[in-house]
């Protein structure tokens, strides 16, 4: 088993910054996909960034140059700098650590994000 922790989260006014972390405890593994999902007010649950053991990366188009996803192998710990923040990124922040072929796939309980306009 594999617990996840994300912390970071809050308010922030637009144009601001926030920095969000997730630490995992429990079992690890050598191959493993990190990534920032994130699910706003009535809407479905959507990947944000991920990154892989080769530091693969992937993002959405709409973060792209503003958002960076970062691990720490040591720490078992995956980052989400956001910058330059905008209203439409307020939601729940989930992080998910998932064992490509395995049935390895765990969620975070969320961190609320609120950027104020």
């Amino acid at each position: 088993q594999v617990q996840l922790v994300e912390s970071g989260g809050g308010l922030v006014q637009a144009g601001g910054s926030l920095r969000l972390s997730c630490a995992g405890s429990g079992n690890r593994f050598r191959i493993v996909t990190r990534g920032w999902y994130r699910q706003a007010p009535g809407k479905e649950r959507e990947l944000v960034a991920s990154i892989t053991s080769g530091d693969d990366t992937n993002y959405a188009d709409d973060v792209k140059g503003r958002f960076t996803i970062s691990r720490d192998n040591a720490k078992n710990t995956v980052y989400l700098q956001m910058n330059s923040l905008k209203p439409e990124d307020t939601g729940v922040y989930y992080c998910r650590f998932t064992v490509p072929t395995t049935r390895y796939d765990y969620w975070g309980q969320g961190t609320q994000v609120t950027v104020s306009s």
